[in-house]
């Protein structure tokens, strides 16, 4: 039964005559070491990836800052136009890259087409609008009408993405895609475990006329390949956890590159007594369980005002009691496997140490080997001790806590009790009262009525963390300038912006203190 699954799996991703091991064979890699890579539906290995070495990412890293220079030199809109021919080819492949997501990560197609919705999403975002975000800016002189400036941006060169299992579609490419539209050349790492994604999407860059050596994918592990990335590259761009991004930034630093980093979470939510306990739920459950948890932006906190608890528990227990658990290809599960066996454990764990120190179960709690190797019941906790590990450390898996309180104000500070600070989501009859309360949660996002697509699909608007949940914004015009280095060009209509020849320094001096005390009235006048 395992064996068919896993020949389903790979007769679907055959669409187009370009197997797997042709995947890996476009990756340059000096030795004949090579990582398996297994299907979580089955955790069979469905093919293998060459092992990169230091000199392989070096290597990557040059070619791409060769290709990097005649790219930077194209028009933005010329550039835009290579990124919205790969929105087009992302959705016209949809069916294989849904094919390949499941194949990697295990996870239910519907979770599968968030990906695949989101990539087109983002590159149609920066190829209409990117071009206008690159435009010079002119600012204010020094001495009106004799001085000017203006403001251009230069590429930073060499962009290196290292993106995770969890999503290897969306987070492949959506960082990539404003660091190409803005001149540079790209090396991605993926996650080992999901790394034919990446080369799918790398393929299509190429149709759609993105020159070769422009993005660059190195696969391996990521102690060897990681390293010798940020070593190598001019900005880094990272997903993934918070103790690994601590040692991304630190490497970093020394290297004097920048950084943007969307780490881990323990996101809260927040259901008011005004709120409709039956929505709710409906929203708990997608922000809980989508993925299996394997979330960054996933609720694994709800506290709910005590007047609604017994009614918004009772629809929620009811609700993710109704989730279907499977791996079939094909629209139906709700929910799918964790990744591998390792993540497994740690649901597993979490879970027992809260029954350990009193929590209870109302749903869930169970592996379910009859289903996958992986798959673990969407569960929800009630009186988890604040010191278990449910409490404290991120899950990441279809595991969440829910706890009354007796006021708002106990729920804005129980969800601000946490070193992280990636999202939250408030739920409340009243949207402009929960826009309000939103301010004073400590996240880098916060939706209300809503848990977490109305925030991340607004490409228009800046998405990262605070605390342990990182650094930097990607999204938006934030997005985009970070991959960028700006540069001030000013000009004197006058020659030298001093004192000129034959004025005494004393009354040069004087009239500069008249002069700013006249721009700063004017300044007063004109806001």
């Amino acid at each position: 039964m395992t064996s068919q699954l896993a020949d389903s799996i790979r007769s679907s991703a055959a669409v187009e005559p370009r197997d797997l091991e042709a995947l890996a064979d476009g990756i340059e890699a000096s030795g004949e070491t090579s990582i398996p890579v297994r299907a979580p539906a089955t955790d069979e290995v469905v093919g293998r990836v060459p092992a990169c070495s230091e000199a392989d990412v070096e290597s990557a890293v040059d070619r791409a800052r060769t290709a990097q220079s005649e790219w930077a030199d194209r028009e933005p809109k010329a550039r835009a136009a290579v990124l919205d021919r790969f929105a087009d080819l992302v959705l016209e492949r949809r069916e294989r890259l849904l094919d390949r997501v499941q194949l990697e990560t295990g996870k239910s197609r519907v979770d599968a087409a968030e990906e695949v919705l989101d990539v087109p999403a983002t590159a149609t975002y920066y190829a209409t609008r990117g071009p206008d975000m690159l435009a010079d800016e002119s600012r204010d002189g020094v001495f009106p009408l004799l001085t000017d400036a203006r403001v251009t941006h230069d590429p930073v060169g060499v962009v290196g993405v290292i993106s995770p299992w969890n999503y290897p579609l969306t987070l492949a490419i959506t960082d990539a895609i404003p660091a190409l539209l803005a001149g540079n050349g790209v090396v991605l790492k993926p996650d080992q475990k999901t790394p034919f994604v990446a080369l799918e999407l790398a393929a299509l860059l190429e149709e759609a006329g993105l020159p070769p050596g422009v993005f660059e994918v190195v696969t391996g592990e990521g102690s060897t390949v990681g390293p010798a990335l940020i070593d190598r590259v001019d900005y880094l761009s990272f997903t993934g956890s918070t103790a690994t991004g601590r040692s991304v930034a630190e490497r970093a630093g020394r290297n004097l590159i920048d950084c943007s980093l969307e780490l881990g979470g323990k996101n809260p939510m927040v259901v008011l007594a005004d709120a409709d306990p039956e929505t709710a739920a409906r929203g708990a459950v997608q922000g809980c369980f989508t993925n299996a948890g394997q979330l960054c932006l996933a609720m694994e906190r709800i506290y709910v005002e005590a007047p609604v608890y017994e009614n918004f528990l009772d629809a929620f227990v009811r609700e993710t009691h109704a989730l279907s658990l499977g791996t079939a290809l094909e629209y139906g599960p709700d929910v799918g496997s964790l990744i591998d066996g390792y993540q497994l454990e740690r649901v597993e764990g979490h879970v027992a140490d809260a029954l350990e120190r009193g929590a209870s179960v109302l749903t869930g709690g169970r592996a379910r080997p009859d289903v996958g190797p992986f798959c673990y019941e969407p569960t929800i906790l009630t009186d988890v001790a604040p010191d278990s590990l449910a409490a404290c450390e991120e899950t990441f898996g279809p595991v969440v806590s829910v706890e009354p309180v007796p006021s708002v104000g106990r729920a804005i500070e129980a969800a601000n009790e946490t070193e992280y600070g990636l999202n939250a989501s408030i739920w409340t009859g009243d949207r402009r009262r929960g826009i309000e309360l939103a301010r004073e949660i400590d996240a880098g996002t916060v939706c209300v009525n809503d848990a977490y697509v109305s925030g991340w699909a607004a490409t228009d608007a800046p998405m990262g963390g605070v605390g342990d949940s990182g650094l930097g914004r990607r999204h938006g015009p934030e997005g985009l300038k970070r991959y960028l280095e700006a540069k001030t060009i000013a000009s004197s209509r006058v020659g030298p912006a001093w004192n000129p020849p034959g004025v005494p320094d004393r009354w040069f001096v004087r009239g500069m203190v008249g002069a700013l005390g006249v721009r700063k009235r004017l300044s007063r006048w004109f806001r």
